[in-house]
């Protein structure tokens, strides 16, 4: 009996020296849960988007989201094995809500610059834009040179947190601005005079003057920036970086990406879907 108690009181005291009790598993790092292992996880791929900047996204009169972008991302939640959910959320909201983990990807009309490079990663570009007006006739054949947009009479409106802002920020300070939260709010105000012109990426611009045939609305060309759009991740997400990387290339080289710009700028059927 003493030696057992002995052995008792030995067993006792080494259970209290640190690293002298191991559990399976103890002494190897947990790995962290990628991106990627979430998604498998959950069974969803979660995207965020403006819906509302066709036709890369929009909004139907139901509710869906639909375009070129929500295409692609169910392409590659299918190949993820999974589903897309589509968070709709204004355009100054998308790479907050990324950052904060509430989306996988921001996948909607984003161009790569250098400043938001430094908060996210960027894969792409799968798109090339660039900035032009729209407009009113009227406006544009009075308005010939730079400098009679650069002044405090001119209101030009853009779409707030975007490189458009940017954009009459640094090339027409002078001029006023007029923030909107989306393109529908910024068209309206040329539509009804508010502002005498939107600047926004080309696509934008073109569609809204098919949609509203009636008003004498113009977009200038050729563009006046160059703007890759891209797909915006977590930043150091370097699996799902690598993923993407090898979705966009099977896209483009498979003929995929080429037919779906294709569907969605050349085809119009999807306009009458629209609000």
């Amino acid at each position: 009996m003493k030696k057992a108690g002995i052995l008792i009181a030995l067993l006792l005291a080494l259970t209290l020296v640190p690293g002298c009790v191991t559990t399976k598993g103890e002494g190897t790092p947990a790995q962290p849960v990628t991106t990627l292992d979430r998604i498998a996880q959950s069974g969803q791929l979660v995207v965020g988007t403006a819906g509302s900047m066709p036709p890369m996204n929009m909004t139907t009169k139901g509710g869906d989201v639909i375009g070129l972008e929500p295409d692609m991302a169910n392409q590659m939640a299918a190949a993820m094995g999974v589903r897309a959910v589509f968070k709709t959320m204004p355009f100054a909201e998308l790479l907050p809500a990324l950052e904060a983990g509430k989306v996988d990807m921001v996948l909607s009309s984003m161009t790569i610059t250098g400043k938001r490079n430094m908060k996210v990663a960027f894969v792409g570009p799968y798109f090339i834009s660039g900035k032009t007006f729209l407009t009113t006739e009227k406006w544009a054949a009075a308005a010939k040179e730079p400098e009679e947009v650069n002044s405090p009479s001119t209101k030009l409106t853009a779409l707030r947190g975007s490189t458009s802002q940017v954009f009459v920020e640094k090339v027409f300070p002078k001029a006023t601005l007029l923030l909107a939260k989306d393109y529908g709010e910024s068209v309206a105000m040329v539509l009804q005079g508010k502002a005498d012109a939107m600047i926004a990426d080309y696509p934008i611009c073109l569609l809204s003057v098919i949609r509203n045939p009636d008003h004498n609305l113009i977009s200038v060309v050729p563009p006046f920036t160059y703007e890759p759009i891209g797909i915006a991740i977590q930043k150091n997400d370097t699996l799902l970086a690598n993923w993407l990387e090898n979705f966009l290339g099977t896209m483009a080289g498979s003929g995929d990406l080429k037919e779906l710009q294709e569907k969605w700028f050349k085809g119009g059927d999807w306009i009458n879907k629209l609000p």
